[in-house]
């Protein structure tokens, strides 16, 4: 039975849950960022999502493939990527709007296109590259009004984000890269809970220099985003375990939507126009992407159901 045909509504709707606790857990890491060092916030993410993984293999039963590995170097390169991703993409969540920071992110899709094309020499046509070249242009309208070097200290702490905005979405592409090499011979436990683990170690690495005392409703925000990592990872997984990536993919842009509630009600920020529209350019773009996907797996299925012609 394929993924597809397993229970796509069910796979819907935990992309969607899903795309809501990313959401939650980038508004807590704006909101304890504030007085939070990012290797401290990146420790907390990591150690605490473990809890909640380790919870659901264990009533799975599969807490032994969780920690078997064939490519451990594999999962540290990996790791590594995931490290500088999650470090640069809280940073930019500290310094912009949760809007426009979740808007930048959905450029990473695209950059995984140009990227399996360069690494994984995956073949990728015109109608791909453009999609890419056009989602950059939606990226770059969201950019252009943080980009305000040699200004106010608020202009450069914009810039700032914007910039380790860019360089999570690269970062965040690399490693979905890497987790296609790894699928080759891992299990999705393998990967999840090493991903967490390194990342946990590369925080813990950076808290005798930097440490911050967090007060008790600090401290609950600060395990609540880990454990709203680690669930919402679980519910990532689960989505493609009951559905076709085609299918579910699509809906992962509703974190948009909770990140535009969460960012008026809880910072009371409104996105500016360019946000919308940057940010919808990107959407489209990685919209037909997905659906190009779609339509070149739909052709490879037919040729090779397709029955040999007579000669």
């Amino acid at each position: 039975m394929t993924p597809a045909s397993t229970n796509p509504l069910k796979g819907i709707v935990f992309k969607l849950i899903s795309a809501l606790l990313f959401a939650a857990m980038s508004a807590l890491v704006r909101l304890t960022g504030e007085v939070t060092p990012v290797g401290q916030i990146v420790f907390f993410r990591s150690a605490f999502a473990i809890v909640p993984v380790i919870a659901i293999y264990a009533w799975r039963g599969e807490i032994l493939a969780a920690v078997t590995t064939r490519r451990p170097l594999g999962h540290i390169g990996r790791g590594s990527l995931s490290v500088c991703g999650m470090y640069t993409n809280f940073s930019s969540l500290v310094r912009l709007p949760l809007a426009d920071a979740t808007a930048i992110s959905f450029a990473s899709p695209l950059i995984t296109v140009a990227l399996a094309a360069l690494i994984l020499k995956e073949r990728v046509r015109i109608y791909r590259w453009s999609a890419v070249a056009v989602g950059f242009v939606g990226v770059i309208v969201m950019l252009v009004p943080h980009l305000e070097f040699g200004g106010k200290e608020a202009g450069l702490v914009a810039s700032a984000g914007a910039i380790f905005a860019v360089i999570a979405v690269f970062c965040n592409a690399g490693t979905v890269i890497q987790t296609r090499r790894l699928t080759q011979s891992e299990t999705t436990p393998s990967i999840v809970f090493y991903f967490s683990l390194i990342c946990a170690i590369a925080g813990a690495a950076t808290l005798p220099f930097d440490w911050y005392t967090p007060t008790w409703l600090e401290l609950m925000g600060l395990v609540s985003l880990g454990m709203l990592g680690g669930l919402a990872h679980i519910f990532l997984t689960e989505s493609y375990r009951h559905a076709a990536a085609s299918v579910v993919a699509p809906f992962d842009y509703s974190t948009m939507i909770w990140a535009i509630i969460l960012g008026y009600y809880v910072f009371g920020e409104i996105p500016t126009g360019t946000v919308y529209i940057g940010s919808a350019i990107v959407a489209a773009a990685g919209l037909f992407v997905i659906w190009r996907e779609r339509q070149l797996g739909l052709q490879r299925r037919r040729e090779v159901e397709s029955p040999p012609a007579r000669t």
